[in-house]
């Protein structure tokens, strides 16, 4: 009995509910199908995601805010579900499951919308026949049902799987030893390579076809690409090892700070209070068949900590009711949760500067001239630079970069998660000052040459725009490794999908937050009698430019904002060579 309890990975199944095999299931093997069908799914998202705002202006009729502001809803959606497939991963469903459902539901949103583009009847009528005095009719009524339902089923089916796919890669190492953890630092470097090797295929091919042979094409290959996924998932099966669901945290934590406050209120009439530890029969009772023993490990004593103190009163006994008795284990959780919020608050307006690549950065190289060479390149494959940039600077990273830090801070880490999302943040500044200083290029060229009001080509390479990418790309590739590892490391065992959603969550924020910036620059310039700076159909009576310093000053705040948590914030999953 001992022997088969030290062969098997406490607190994990493998896909048929056996419990997992150490030397049969998990591992870099299991891993790699995960990247491998985060290639497909990335690319059957972003194929999409990439270029609608083009869709939404040129065939479904909205104006150029509108087109923007419906693609970073669109979007924000996707993400923040995330959130919720995170949850129900870690509570009720496992990783497994949860992934295969979500991919089922993104085919089926996907497919609707390849009927939609195919079928003519179901899009409005093209601008060219209707009357030229009359303005292009926007979709409404059931052709607008139709695009929206499908669009929010991908949403939701993309944000299952982007909270249970990274959890589900990440699960397969072993976290007490060195080894485990450092394969686990080179996956998640790994699975932003796969998402940036998925994008490429998106914003050249798929995105190619879009504008060439047409969007039901685009959605076709989409739709088949997920579907295809599914499979290959499948194919891992065996090799997987999948953490069995606790329960919902968010319980545990509202349990928390209920019996803290109740507590708080009693105190003053207690004289013999006593405090829960965590060798207490309720709390071996509860968690010690669920988690594996590193996990217990890292609760450093039975005492709490000083941090945060005011949520020790939580695991203080006073004839509390037994639903509100927490054990200092809870109590620590809760901490560390608390704590790496301001972590992921200070990331959200890096986000919103990334939402602009798929917006109005687009629309500014529509205006430009595309052409590299003989070859027309579509606007929506610019992010082709930062991909790239990715997918070798990724590699680099691992192999040249970390491995040269370790050697000089003499640490199993190299370049701590915080020091990676710095780096993110500070690169998202220099991101948004070039991008004013092109965009006013492109509007002196405009005004020099009289096309301010003329919608052909202006005689200025999209390469300028390309600069805005590169550096937004980067940060994206520090920024996004940075918090998904910093999440799923630092968070209690639990709850470490949804954790690892708060890094899919920031980049719904920043898109949300991108879509209310524009509404309120554009009521607030218009309410001093101005021309608001973001309104109407042509791009070169915009104030863009104005729009991107202010991102610049607003990145800047928020990046000291960033060092004010960053400098103050201790590591739970610090061993003691670090």
């Amino acid at each position: 009995m001992d022997e088969a309890h030290l062969n098997t990975w406490q607190g994990y199944v493998d896909w048929r509910n056996r419990p997992a095999l150490k030397g049969r299931h998990g591992g870099m093997l299991a891993a790699s199908f995960v990247l491998v069908v985060e290639i497909l799914e990335n690319l059957a998202y972003l194929a999409n995601a990439s270029n609608l705002v083009l869709y939404m202006s040129k065939f479904m009729h909205f104006s150029p805010s509108s087109s923007a502001n419906n693609v970073t809803n669109f979007m924000g959606t996707a993400f923040l579900l995330a959130l919720l497939g995170g949850f129900l991963a870690d509570a009720f469903f496992s990783t497994y499951r949860i992934y295969l459902t979500s991919a089922a539901i993104e085919f089926m949103g996907l497919l609707i919308l390849t009927i939609q583009a195919h079928v003519a009847s179901l899009k409005p009528p093209p601008c060219i026949l209707v009357n030229a005095n009359s303005p292009c009719q926007e979709v409404h009524g059931a052709e607008a049902v139709m695009l929206f339902a499908g669009l929010y089923l991908v949403a939701l089916g993309v944000g299952g799987i982007k909270g249970s796919l990274p959890p589900h890669g990440a699960e397969q190492f072993d976290e007490t030893t060195t080894q485990g953890r450092k394969q686990r630092s080179s996956y998640f470097n790994y699975y932003v390579f796969c998402l940036s090797c998925g994008a490429l295929i998106a914003v050249t091919f798929v995105v190619w076809i879009e504008d060439n042979k047409g969007w039901q094409w685009g959605f076709g290959i989409s739709t088949a690409t997920i579907l295809m996924s599914i499979p290959v998932f499948l194919l891992g099966s065996p090799t997987y090892r999948t953490k069995i669901p606790s329960g919902s945290p968010i319980t545990t934590m509202l349990k928390v700070l209920a019996a803290s406050i109740y507590n708080t209120c009693k105190s003053r009439n207690s004289s013999n209070a006593v405090m829960i530890t965590t060798s207490s029969p309720t709390y071996i009772t509860e968690t010690g068949d669920k988690e594996d023993s590193h996990a217990k490990e890292k609760v450093p004593s039975q005492e709490p900590t000083e941090s945060l103190n005011f949520l020790n009163k939580a695991a203080i006994k006073q004839n509390a009711p037994p639903m509100l008795e927490c054990t200092v284990k809870q109590v620590e959780e809760v901490k560390v949760v608390l704590r790496i919020i301001p972590i992921f608050m200070s990331t959200i307006m890096l986000n919103c500067c990334l939402a602009q690549l798929s917006t109005f950065s687009v629309q500014q190289a529509a205006t430009m001239n595309t052409k590299l060479g003989s070859l027309k390149i579509p606007p929506a494959s610019l992010p082709v630079f930062p991909v790239l940039f990715i997918m070798i600077l990724a590699p680099v990273y691992n192999h040249v970069i970390i491995p040269l830090a370790r050697k000089i801070t003499k640490t199993e880490m190299g370049i701590t998660h915080l020091q990676r999302i710095g780096t993110g943040l500070f690169l998202s500044i220099i991101a948004m000052a070039v991008a004013a200083l092109v965009e006013t290029k492109r509007k002196k060229v405009a005004a020099k040459l009289g096309l301010l009001n003329s919608a052909e080509p202006l005689p200025i390479t999209f390469f300028w725009v390309a600069l805005q990418y590169l550096f937004l790309g980067s940060a994206d590739l520090f920024t996004l490794a940075g918090m998904m590892e910093f999440f799923f490391t630092e968070a209690p065992s639990r709850m470490r999908s949804l954790a690892t959603s708060l890094s899919w969550a920031s980049l719904a924020m920043g898109y949300y937050l991108s879509s209310v910036l524009v509404s309120i620059i554009n009521h607030v310039t218009s309410a001093y009698g101005h021309t608001p700076w973001l309104f109407g159909s042509n791009l070169n009576h915009y104030h863009l430019e104005r729009f991107y310093w202010l991102m610049c000053i607003l990145s800047g705040l928020n990046f000291l904002h960033y060092l004010f948590w960053a400098n103050r914030y201790k590591y739970r999953s610090m061993g003691p060579d670090n």
